[in-house]
């Protein structure tokens, strides 16, 4: 009877290599630069293996209750999700909440503040956009994460976040300039999540490369509102309802300002139910 291999849930910190027996050589890379410093530090009489992670704990409840997002906290430090979630939740019943942690973590995390996660921060949209359109185009956010040389859960991130650093701003906006005309097939993604991809974008209408590649000027103002994916008929349904409800007119009169009939009216209601007003014609 053979014993199946863990595999590693990601390959960002020593877990892969301490508990998974990973031998990427990155990650061979990784432990052997901890095991240097390590040895520095010891020769020095400043190695200082862990610290008690009940200030980083109490401090990260100021933050939430102060409004700030896991992710922004996460991005802002520069870590794993998980690695700030695992303070203040248990998301395995086998194990418990941390009580020590890496100092040099832990002074990352203290160092943040409300005014720290604000500063230097701008508008998402625009980011969130070309992230999106990869999606659609076929490139999993892990791949995309990589090709933009972050952190490979850092794409999501950004996605749940409103504001981002310009830097990151920057980062993803040259990333994209990069990879968006290229085949994520032909550069390392499987043809079966390159397909899962494409079809996340579809179900979000997530709008693709070549519907931006003429709309630059306005991939990054959040008050341009694309209309990717979107049948003249949904539109009809929309107008029609803003019309009827904010503009008290009739099916009649609401028909006549789109330049449709009643009837295109009635079926656009019936094919987007969600904007049908029942009111009399």
């Amino acid at each position: 009877m053979t014993t199946a291999i863990r595999q590693a849930p990601h390959h960002r910190t020593l877990t892969c290599y301490t508990r998974y027996n990973c031998r990427l050589p990155e990650c061979v890379e990784r432990k052997n630069a901890w095991a240097r410093n390590r040895q520095r530090q010891l020769r020095e009489g400043t190695w200082q293996p862990f610290t008690d992670a009940t200030p980083v704990r109490e401090h990260l409840r100021q933050l939430t209750d102060a409004g700030i997002t896991i992710d922004s906290i996460a991005i802002t430090a520069g870590v794993a999700r998980e690695s700030i979630i695992d303070f203040t939740s248990r998301r395995r019943p086998s194990r418990g909440l941390r009580h020590n942690t890496d100092p040099q973590l832990a002074a990352k995390i203290l160092a943040i503040t409300p005014d720290t996660i604000s500063a230097g921060r701008v508008d998402a949209t625009g980011t969130h956009r070309r992230i999106q359109a990869l999606v659609a185009a076929g490139w999993p956010l892990l791949h995309i994460g990589r090709q933009l040389g972050m952190n490979e859960q850092r794409p999501e991130q950004i996605l749940r976040v409103t504001k981002v650093f310009v830097s990151t701003r920057q980062q993803v906006a040259d990333g994209y300039e990069r990879i968006r005309t290229l085949r994520p097939e032909r550069n390392g993604v499987p043809k079966d999540k390159a397909r899962q991809s494409r079809r996340r974008g579809q179900n979000k209408r997530w709008p693709t490369p070549d519907y931006w590649a003429a709309r630059m000027d306005v991939i990054d103002d959040p008050d341009f509102q694309p209309l990717y994916g979107v049948t003249k008929r949904e539109i009809v349904a929309q107008d029609a309802n803003w019309l009827m409800t904010e503009g008290r007119l009739d099916r009649a009169s609401a028909a006549a300002r789109l330049g449709v009939s009643k009837a295109y009216i009635d079926h656009a209601f019936r094919d987007h139910p969600q904007y049908a007003v029942e009111v009399a014609a």
